[in-house]
């Protein structure tokens, strides 16, 4: 699989899971409880908190977006910024209707 986007340590995680068989996995409570654990844990220690001030008006505009998307605003603003760090992100030229 070829994407230009992901980082080295998100490759390694890759070639991590590509080589574990899931199948061999059990799908019992206890193995999903740990999962989701771990799943927390991995994102407490690798994502960091972030103040910014923003206008009402934008901040309503973004939260009308990110329920059009289908999203918490949050995590909206989020995808937003990754998919700028990463290049993702293109410019559309038109104004966005407000």
């Amino acid at each position: 699989m070829k994407n230009n986007f992901i980082d080295n340590e998100e490759k390694k995680d890759m070639e991590i899971w590509n080589n574990v068989d899931i199948t061999k996995i059990e799908s019992n409570a206890k193995n999903i409880k740990q999962l989701k654990s771990a799943a927390k844990e991995y994102v407490k220690r690798h994502e960091t908190k972030m103040n910014i001030r923003i206008s009402k008006e934008e901040l309503d505009k973004i939260k009308q977006r990110a329920e059009q998307e289908g999203l918490k605003y949050q995590t909206f603003i989020k995808s937003v910024l990754h998919k700028y760090m990463t290049g993702q992100l293109v410019e559309n030229k038109t104004k966005m209707a407000s």
